[in-house]
């Protein structure tokens, strides 16, 4: 159980960022896998004053501020009109709806957590996130930086031509999974993120031009060999190393023909 001694709404991003400096103090955003845990904190800060609920659509890009819920983003028609479904596909088994409705994007993505089917699926986009201090970052590169008190102030998605999907494996519905998988194709350039390694989702692009001369069969097991042999996994209760290699040659090479409609 978490204990919290005094409960902050911030009125400004500066007011949450000052208050998130001090190490016994936590944004709580959703707070659903915090919850989970123990311990003791000085002040939950909240950031649901701060107007960051919203997805915002121009002509270049969708705007996502933190606090936007996993069920906003799976029931948002451009975002997934722009995924081709892949966004929906990769929230819509995660707990249950009332579960998506308390918890963020912002969270899911400041937690780099070593599950989630959010780092991945968006990690797969030409995606950026805005810090409070630290800027405007590529996701890719945020997802390997180590923890620190910035604030995560929204997820940017950039309108680049893309193709997209996304496939998981789950011993059952609802529960973590054993892998995830998204495939897309973004300005021309073909990439794999892989999460639920278990670890931190990952980027593989194919640098080695195996599906340049097109989707096939054969360069689509070429590719899924290829991210196969460069994303380290691990074992735990879900899964052996082994297992988890073998699924990423299946759901690649799978997401690769989905990709060119094979």
């Amino acid at each position: 159980m978490v204990t919290i001694q005094k409960y902050v709404r911030a009125k400004t991003l500066e007011e949450a960022y000052t208050l998130n400096q001090n190490k016994r103090n936590r944004i709580v955003a959703g707070m659903l896998w915090m919850k989970t845990g123990s311990g003791s904190m000085n002040t939950a800060i909240d950031l649901c004053d701060l107007g960051l609920d919203k997805i915002e659509e121009t002509e270049e890009q969708f705007s996502i501020g933190a606090m936007v819920t996993l069920r906003q983003i799976e029931l948002h028609e451009g975002l997934n009109a722009y995924s081709s479904g892949a966004i929906r596909n990769a929230v819509h088994d995660i707990i249950g709806v009332q579960f998506r409705n308390s918890a963020t994007v912002g969270g899911s993505i400041w937690g780099r957590f070593g599950f989630s089917d959010v780092l991945t699926v968006f990690l797969a986009l030409d995606t950026y996130v805005e810090l409070y201090k630290g800027g405007i970052l590529p996701l890719e590169q945020f997802a390997k930086l180590p923890y620190d008190n910035d604030l995560l102030v929204r997820v940017i998605v950039k309108k680049a031509p893309a193709a997209v999907v996304y496939s998981a494996m789950r011993i059952q519905r609802t529960d973590f999974p054993v892998l995830t998988c998204t495939v897309s194709q973004v300005d021309g350039q073909y990439r794999a993120s892989i999460g639920a390694r278990p670890g931190r989702a990952m980027l593989v692009r194919d640098d080695e031009h195996l599906l340049a001369d097109g989707i096939t069969q054969q360069s689509a097991e070429a590719f899924a060999a290829s991210v196969a042999e460069r994303v380290p996994t691990l074992g735990n209760i879900r899964g052996s190393a082994a297992y988890r290699t073998h699924l990423i040659k299946v759901l690649t090479q799978r997401n690769v023909l989905a990709l060119g409609g094979l």
